[in-house]
């Protein structure tokens, strides 16, 4: 096996596949619903997953009623655990089995956890329903009345058994699992909550619940926020095909959650077997927990709860080889591909970035702004923005004081775009062709260029930025205005703007918080809505289109940019992924590639939403390297002292701001040598089979 095909394994980044299995059932035959349980291990195994959770009682069926009180049944069903246990010796996975357990001459609903073979424990139910339909008090003990003990099951001794139990895997440090039952979740305070602050990083439920109208959507909720409150992967199998229909109907409603995300359910109301598998990402809880520091809070103040947790160490067989994700990554996390949250995202943005710049003026008491429009799409963005401010505050778009500064590489498409732009949305226009001062510093610190050499060096390029803003924020001085900065997230992550005097710099920036392949989707949005007319959408399609250029550096005489940003700080829809996953969740750069090259290598996935097919590109594990390369030394290396001093903007996404009174605070000479060893784990070529 390769080092590369070892790179493309999903438990190498900090992901484990979880199965819930929903097999079907006969009342009170323990047998049969044994075979069926070891068919769902078998295919999840073969699935490589390493956890398969089963049904409530799903040994004997949960709807027996009062056989549970049978000796016969009580039998069988250990029987048939003994049996699995033979059965599944040769299998590398854990498998988590309802069934009733008698201890102490008392009966208990519990969840028993087989790992190849052998008991790692027994976790009887806390919470038994003795309401409506339910009416387990009959026949069952309240698992938490039976504390910490061990017992001895199917000739094996020495079992943990309790309600407060840990299943830790000593070779997989932050797989940990803890379990609850059905009611259990329905709680004010499920146990899963305090074994989650114990350390439980994958909550197990097996459950029988019913199904009447509307349940589904509300165990549903359920879930969910159990897994968001938690901070944790939330596996939910519940009964299904098989059940009494006496007097109940059941779904088989399985879920895997992670963090308030749904990864996978099952069909409803299936009438054959169901194996449903997700990969979870358990790195990424472990960071969220320790970012969300209200998490460990919590853990104090229960720390008396938190004692009575009992850890049960195993070792799991972690699969090897080439394993792929199963779990999809969108190519562009900060654009939803869902029509209906895009929509919603969008106009969400807009609400955002308009009360910030409301805000902020009649906080000042201004009434007007200062804008550079170049024609490209950051200056667009923000132009839409103030628009919709003046609307906002009933004030004349007139008070937008919006200037076109040409220099020595503006193009004739995005001038021709600025001036349209400006006339169309109804803002003041200016136009002030800033080559004659820049002509005047050359002269005053006696760059080459003043004396006609062709020498277009940064020098050159800072000069032309430098003379806009100065032209800005005088003009905010002489007409009482605001100077409204442009420069997005993305360009802040890069460092790809000109710092104190230039871009970098404004009264109130827009669109800090808003990276660039959101600030094109919003401009199209804009445009395929109508939100400032149909007169003006095809021009922003048209801004959308046009290639991203900082226009510093003169181009050929066909009117292509001198400059192509991406050519130096790479594809930005694959340096937003990079910026996504390394700013939200801090991943290493080998996982931040792995999860980019599961997202990216397949050319017939993850299309830009909407977008006719453009942008649809390709990128091999090289590729991701080499650019990955780039953005971790501009991120951590060089760009930070940029950071340290931006100017106030409204933070939009949950993704992150990097600003140093918000998200993102950190040592402007910082090195990145700890990034860029990480980065060297990463195969330069990987095969496109396996």
């Amino acid at each position: 096996m390769s080092s590369a095909d070892a790179f493309i394994n999903l438990y190498r980044h900090g992901f484990v596949r979880v199965a819930v299995a929903v097999p079907d059932v006969r009342v009170a035959d323990p047998a049969f619903n044994a075979a069926q349980s070891l068919a769902l291990l078998r295919e999840a195994a073969a699935r490589h997953a390493i956890l398969a959770v089963f049904p409530e009682l799903g040994l004997s069926a949960y709807s027996c009623d009062d056989l549970f009180h049978q000796q016969a049944l009580l039998d069988a069903a250990q029987a048939a655990l003994r049996g699995l246990l033979d059965a599944t010796r040769s299998l590398p996975l854990v498998a988590v089995l309802g069934m009733p357990l008698r201890v102490d001459s008392l009966l208990y609903n519990c969840a028993v956890v087989v790992h190849r073979g052998h008991i790692l424990g027994a976790v009887p139910k806390t919470y038994l329903p003795n309401y409506r339909e339910f009416y387990e008090l009959r026949q069952f003990t309240p698992g938490d009345t039976a504390g910490f003990q061990r017992i001895t099951l199917c000739g094996q001794p020495g079992i943990p058994f309790a309600s407060e139990l840990i299943f830790r895997a000593e070779n997989l440090p932050a797989f940990r699992f803890a379990i609850e039952i059905c009611e259990d979740l329905w709680t004010p305070i499920p146990p899963s909550s305090l074994a989650a602050l114990a350390g439980a990083t994958v909550l197990v439920n097996l459950s029988a619940s019913n199904i009447t109208i509307g349940k589904e959507d509300y165990r549903r909720q359920l879930a969910a926020n159990q897994s968001a409150r938690a901070i944790a992967a939330y596996v939910y199998s519940a009964a299904g095909p098989g059940e009494s229909t006496t007097d109940l109907a059941w779904d088989g409603h399985g879920m895997i959650h992670e963090n308030g995300s749904c990864l996978a359910e099952t069909q409803r109301f299936a009438d054959h077997p169901q194996l449903l598998t997700a990969d979870v990402d358990l790195e990424r809880l472990e960071a969220d927990r320790m970012r969300q520091n209200s998490f460990g809070q919590a853990r104090a103040r229960h720390r008396a709860a938190l004692e009575r947790f009992q850890a049960v160490p195993f070792v799991l067989d972690i699969p090897a080889g080439r394993l792929p994700l199963q779990r999809a990554y969108e190519r562009f996390p900060y654009v939803p591909s869902d029509a209906a949250s895009r929509d919603r995202r969008c106009r969400e943005v807009y609400a955002i970035q308009v009360q910030g710049l409301v805000k902020r003026m009649r906080s000042a008491g201004i009434e007007r702004v200062v804008i550079g429009v170049s024609g490209g799409l950051d200056s667009t963005q923000a132009l839409l923005v103030c628009a919709k401010a003046m609307d906002a505050m009933g004030l004349p778009r007139s008070n937008i004081l919006a200037y076109t500064l040409p220099g020595f590489a503006t193009g004739e498409r995005t001038l021709d775009q600025a001036r349209r732009l400006i006339r169309l949305i109804g803002a003041h226009a200016g136009e002030i062709d800033v080559r004659p001062s820049c002509m005047q510093m050359f002269r005053d610190i006696g760059h080459p260029f003043a004396n006609g050499e062709g020498v277009h060096d940064l020098t050159f390029e800072n000069v032309q930025a430098g003379e806009r803003t100065s032209h800005l924020f005088r003009l905010a001085n002489l007409h009482g205005a605001l100077v409204v900065g442009t420069s997005d997230l993305t360009e802040l992550a890069l460092g790809w703007c000109t710092y104190g005097v230039g871009d970098h710099m404004s009264h109130y920036s827009l669109n800090a918080s808003v990276p660039k392949t959101l600030v094109q989707y919003l401009i199209r949005w804009a445009a395929r809505t109508h939100q400032f007319g149909e007169a003006l959408s095809p021009l922003l399609e048209a801004v959308a289109a046009t290639e991203i250029s900082p226009e510093l550096i003169p181009g050929d005489h066909g009117g292509q940019p001198g400059q192509r940003s991406e050519e130096i700080v790479g594809p930005y829809e694959l340096q937003d992924f990079h910026l996504y996953y390394i700013l939200r969740f801090g991943y290493a750069p080998s996982k931040v590639a792995f999860l980019a090259w599961s997202a990216w290598h397949d050319e017939d996935a993850g299309r830009w939403p909407d977008m006719a097919g453009a942008l649809c590109h390709r990128y091999d594990i090289g590729t991701i390297k080499r650019w990955l390369g780039v953005f971790l030394r501009r991120f951590f290396q060089t760009s930070q002292y940029k950071r340290s001093c931006v100017p106030n903007s409204p933070k939009v996404g949950s993704g992150g701001s990097l600003s140093p009174r918000g998200d993102y605070r950190a040592p402007s000479d910082g090195e990145a040598a700890a990034w860029l060893s990480d980065l060297e784990r990463i195969p330069d070529r990987v095969d496109a089979g396996g």
